[in-house]
């Protein structure tokens, strides 16, 4: 009986483990995003810390995907994906996909210039990928517009907030020209 009772545990894991896990891209999915955002809000409020979000978006993916076909996309999803995980350099920082062609990276304990320096280094990262882009107003090559928001000491309103200021100063990147980072 223990024998089948820790079969079944490691099962349970496992199903836990893969129902946080984006099945295209290998980063964590949206829904774990969330659940890691709630939980590090609330120890950001408690212990009086700074928390941090990257909203980021893949420049014409639309067209990408039009141009190069659908397998070409999820291969550049994969490659996107990877390039951001080795663009995060803590334990507790967390990559996820947050739907289609759009990321987000929770990085706890982190704001100001530092924020925004990671996000320049993930911009150059995608761009240093030199994957072909044959159908974009933007560049040769596949970019992506980010937008970093940081919700500071005393400043903590709500996950939710933060997430919106991420998503207009990615909004702003984009109105830009993309390929840039825009910070809330």
């Amino acid at each position: 009986m223990h024998k089948r009772t820790r079969e079944l545990r490691q099962a349970l894991i496992k199903v836990e483990r893969l129902s946080r896990i984006d099945g295209l891209t290998g980063v964590a999915n949206r829904r774990y995003f969330e659940e890691m955002l709630s939980r590090l809000w609330t120890n950001a409020v408690a212990e009086k810390i700074s928390i941090s979000v990257i909203l980021l978006d893949i420049d014409r993916f639309k067209q990408y995907n039009d141009s190069a076909g659908h397998q070409a996309g999820d291969e550049c999803l994969r490659q996107v994906a990877t390039a951001l995980q080795s663009g995060v350099m803590r334990d507790d920082d967390l990559v996820a996909r947050y739907g289609g062609e759009e990321f987000v990276i929770l990085l706890p304990n982190t704001g100001g210039e530092v924020v925004s320096g990671i996000a320049e280094r993930i911009r150059r990262r995608i761009e240093e990928l030199a994957i072909p882009h044959p159908d974009s107003d933007v560049s040769a090559c596949v970019t992506i517009s980010l937008g970093v928001a940081t919700a500071r000491i005393g400043q903590h309103d709500s996950p939710g907030a933060l997430i919106e200021r991420a998503d207009q100063a990615l909004y702003r990147a984009k109105h830009a020209g993309r390929n840039q980072v825009a910070t809330s």
